[in-house]
């Protein structure tokens, strides 16, 4: 299961009252980085009928059937600081990660 924390929750919210015909958040891993995955997030207007769902509230985190199993146990924040904001995964998979945070080797 992938958790959101309740400041996520709350920007991911927002988010999509500003967009029309929005079902969730998609959350994905793909190839690439500086460690072998990397990853990404999109807002998603239709769901595959193999996506796993997480719902918190009025938000549904949608994951591919290739991307849920690297992201079992990960952690979607909203980081708003000084050097600047948006969304961070914490991925207890993860044995290595970038400086940036955006890319990990499982």
């Amino acid at each position: 299961m992938v958790n959101i924390t309740p400041v996520a929750e709350q920007k991911i919210k927002e988010l999509m009252a500003e967009e029309k015909d929005i079902v969730g958040l998609r959350v994905y891993v793909r190839g690439g980085g500086c460690h072998g995955y990397q990853y990404g997030m999109a807002f998603e207007s239709k769901m595959a009928e193999d996506d796993t769902i997480v719902e918190k509230g009025e938000v549904k985190l949608i994951m591919d059937s290739q991307s849920a199993p690297l992201l079992q146990g990960a952690e979607v924040d909203y980081v708003d600081s000084v050097q600047g904001s948006g969304f961070s995964i914490k991925n207890p998979q993860a044995k290595t990660t970038c400086g940036c945070g955006s890319s990990f080797s499982a």
